[in-house]
């Protein structure tokens, strides 16, 4: 063999093993499961387990995996016994097969909306808007057989609504990795690991209160001041801690959120925002709602920005070029709260307040003497925003913009299960 056949051959061998290498690693890349690269959550309390005992002291944020042990296998058994048909718990550290849910829809937006609607009507079996059981207060809640069984069982059907929701609409949420503008809205109180997502005008301002004094910083819900709630610095947001601290409180503190019917949160915010002088809303939103929607608006209305009419508040909502930005009180629970994205382990509602908050409260073992508070602290001369007074605002609305309003919130009716408000929408 001549010396340059020689080196013919080593050069084909030598290219050989760089094709095979390239092959092998573009099989493993395409072998792996981006999901399984995300960083996921553990469950918080479940409701077949004890709830959890306060914690005193705070855990640090590097915190080992013995802080808080999974749930053994056997509760595991027990609580996939009790859940609906065709939906199973999450185990920590076993990857989860997807929801069979059909093709993923990618026509355009109105299109996508018009099939949403498709969608079955979730099981029944607890009322949508109203609470779950009418004499809840004569029983302690965690009494064996008592009402605890039914506002455990309506948490079971919560959540599964709101997960298959997500599923069939928002399945890429769920593999987005969870960054701080995600859990801009979620208070932390650390001595009972609980996790509160903000949602305004469905009684954050009192949940607020609850926190304050579970963490020890006030002694009574009725001492403190709407503005001490609202513009303090006595409670943390989760994003003001780093990202190991922000991940360790996701997979181990109780998190929880409560929602409102959307129109009734609308009209409660207008009512709030727009019908009483506030040197924000005003000046920042009213001002510009008046010059772009109100023909002939007078020179005082365009200096102080007060009177804006429900009709021209919904047409700033709905314009996609608004004249000035989006804000909490109105915006869309699904993005305040990231629900698809974030597993909350306690889904409560508004209408139902009461019986869902002290049952709250038990499954944390907060102290017993600690009752939601009922006080309306703003307007309490004022009559609360109720169904009755939302549909008397929008029947000031063309059935057109009452059409586009309820399409602007629908992911909110749907994950939470909320009917419709007038017949004639679809």
């Amino acid at each position: 063999m001549t010396p340059r056949a020689g080196t013919m051959r080593l050069a084909c061998m030598f290219s050989s093993i760089l094709l095979f290498g390239a092959a092998g690693l573009l099989l493993f890349i395409s072998l792996q499961d981006p999901t399984e690269l995300a960083p996921r959550q553990l469950p918080g309390i479940k409701f077949s387990i004890r709830p959890q005992q306060p914690y005193n002291d705070l855990p640090p944020a590097s915190s080992q995996a013995g802080d808080l042990k999974a749930p053994t296998e056997k509760v595991l058994q027990d609580l996939s016994s009790q859940a609906p048909r065709g939906f199973s718990l999450l185990r920590p550290g076993r990857p989860q097969a997807p929801l069979n849910t059909g093709a993923r829809l990618r026509p355009r937006q109105r299109r996508r909306r018009l099939l949403i609607k498709k969608m079955p009507a979730a099981a029944a079996a607890v009322p949508a808007n109203g609470s779950s059981s009418g004499a809840l207060a004569q029983s302690a809640p965690w009494a064996p057989g008592g009402p605890g069984l039914s506002l455990q069982q309506s948490q079971q059907e919560r959540k599964r609504v709101m997960r298959e929701a997500c599923a069939k609409y928002r399945a890429s949420s769920s593999r987005r990795a969870v960054t701080p503008r995600h859990v801009s809205r979620i208070f932390v109180e650390d001595r009972h690991r609980v996790l509160y997502c903000e949602v305004p005008k469905a009684g954050c301002s009192n949940w607020k209160r609850v926190l304050m004094v579970l963490a020890g910083l006030a002694s009574s819900t009725a001492d403190i001041q709407h503005n001490t709630v609202h513009y303090g610095s006595a409670l943390k947001r989760l994003d003001t801690f780093d990202r190991q601290g922000i991940l360790h409180r996701l997979s181990t503190y109780t998190k929880m959120l409560f929602v409102r019917e959307p129109f009734e949160r609308l009209v409660s915010a207008f009512r709030d925002k727009f019908e009483h002088p506030n040197s924000y809303y005003h000046p920042v939103f009213g001002k510009a709602i008046l010059a772009r929607y109100r023909a002939n608006a007078s020179r005082e209305a365009l200096r102080t920005g007060s009177g804006v009419r429900f009709p021209e508040f919904v047409q700033y909502l709905l314009d996609v070029h608004r004249p000035v930005g989006m804000d909490i009180h109105w915006d869309h629970v699904s993005r305040l709260c990231s629900p698809c994205l974030i597993d909350y382990d306690f889904v409560g509602k508004f209408e139902s307040m009461e019986d869902d908050a002290n049952f709250f409260l038990s499954l944390i073992r907060a102290p017993r003497n600690l009752t939601f508070p009922r006080f309306k602290d703003r307007h309490s001369q004022e009559a609360r925003t109720t169904a009755q007074i939302a549909r008397r605002y929008f029947t000031q609305l063309s059935a057109l913009q009452r059409q586009r309003t309820y399409d602007f919130y629908y992911m909110d009716y749907l994950m939470f299960n909320y009917s419709k408000p007038f017949a004639d929408l679809y």
